[in-house]
């Protein structure tokens, strides 16, 4: 008896860590999937560029930047990060970090990251560098396999 119930604990035992184990792999594997979205997001701001960004949001998502209600991703590339680009010379982030939570079917976010804008030069060639210490929260669904963003709020203050 006492065999048949050891047998029977070490069976539950190992069950449960092989579950347990493709649980933790399964999460890692879904944190890379977020990280790259929102990787390639920051690049496309980078190369100055919204070609392949709006695959990467929902259609009904909502943008928030610093106190501001954006919109859709749609409303807020037309009338204002899209309009902005054209006037960048460049955009750069530095010190940049992503953490990830995984709770399906949804990602939470958190970057952090110092952002260096150089603005096009004027009409007397000056240029203006606008350099500030940033912070982006956003909020994924996976949806039919593909992992878009939903909600997404940045602000940012001067660098200390």
């Amino acid at each position: 008896m006492k065999t048949l119930k050891l047998t029977i604990f070490l069976t539950l035992l190992t069950f449960g860590s092989v579950q347990m184990f493709s649980q933790v792999v399964n999460t890692e594997t879904e944190k890379k999937a977020v990280i790259k979205i929102m990787e390639a997001y920051k690049d496309a701001l980078q190369n100055l560029t919204t070609e392949g960004t709006f695959e990467l949001f929902s259609e009904d998502s909502k943008v928030f930047e610093s106190g501001g209600v954006e919109g859709s991703y749609t409303h807020y590339i037309e009338h204002h990060l899209g309009p902005e680009l054209g006037h960048f010379k460049s955009f750069t982030f530095s010190d940049y970090e992503i953490e990830v939570e995984v709770d399906a079917p949804y990602a939470f976010t958190t970057e952090t990251y110092i952002y260096t804008i150089v603005l096009n030069p004027n009409e007397k060639g000056e240029t203006r560098t606008i350099s500030k210490k940033g912070v982006a929260t956003s909020i994924l669904k996976k949806n039919e396999g593909k992992w878009k963003i939903i909600k997404t709020h940045s602000s940012s203050r001067n660098k200390k």
